[in-house]
């Protein structure tokens, strides 16, 4: 019969096999393609074609995109929509070329997973050194409850892309609870050489980029019944 302290420690155990279990399972699904920042293209893959049972996004502006250089989209984020996983799939597609996304956790399984799915730590330095290595990638503002607004960027992250001098392209990612419709548009970039230099730029540039998001929510129908009616704007 076992001891009190086997007893006790069967939920710990329990828990590590399974977080144990869910790596292993990710890493069976690779083909050891990994590349510089954790992204496996053939596990990107299969999550798209998964996500088309839950999204059917509509992308437009995908071509204002750099074809080769690094760029950072900027998009609203409607709390547990995982509006910069989707748009980063569906830009993917759109654009025949790895999409990241900022945001990924430091702790197994889901971190080890969204890294394999081109998820990157929420830190300054993990997405300027993408952006210079010319990679896309894909930045949520603060999650808000519906479209009708942006949230805030954190001007540390939008600093990564005044560093790496690339541009910032805004965007906004529209769904629905329990709809399959989405919808992710693209703008032409905000200006990357603000009038004030130094460590004010980062906040200059934050600042544009929230206010032409929401000007873009306002245009594409963000603010409107369409988010409890699940009427898409195309």
């Amino acid at each position: 019969m076992p001891g009190i302290t086997e007893i006790a420690s069967l939920p710990a155990r329990f828990a590590g096999s399974t977080v144990a279990q869910t790596v292993r399972t990710v890493r069976s699904w690779s083909v050891k393609a990994i590349d510089d920042w954790g992204r496996d293209p053939d596990f990107a893959a299969r999550v798209h074609a998964a996500s088309t049972l839950r999204w059917d996004v509509a992308v437009g502006g995908a071509e204002l995109l750099p074809p080769r250089a690094g760029a950072l989209i900027a998009v609203n984020a409607r709390r547990y929509a995982l509006a910069p996983v989707f748009t980063a799939l569906a830009l993917a597609d759109a654009t025949s070329r790895p999409v990241r996304f900022v945001g990924r956790p430091d702790i197994a399984p889901l971190g080890p997973l969204m890294q394999r799915l081109g998820g990157l730590l929420p830190v300054a330095a993990e997405l300027e050194g993408a952006l210079r290595a010319g990679e896309l990638v894909v930045l949520g503002s603060s999650p808000v409850v519906t479209n009708a607004a942006c949230g805030k960027f954190d001007h540390h992250l939008v600093g990564a892309a005044v560093a790496a001098r690339v541009r910032v392209f805004p965007a906004v990612a529209l769904s629905a609870p329990g709809r399959r419709e989405a919808r992710v548009e693209l703008a032409k970039p905000v200006r990357s050489t603000p009038i004030r230099r130094g460590p004010l730029a980062e906040y200059d540039l934050a600042h544009a980029v929230e206010h032409r998001v929401n000007e873009l929510l306002l245009e594409f129908g963000g603010s409107q019944d369409w988010v409890l009616a699940g009427v898409m704007v195309r």
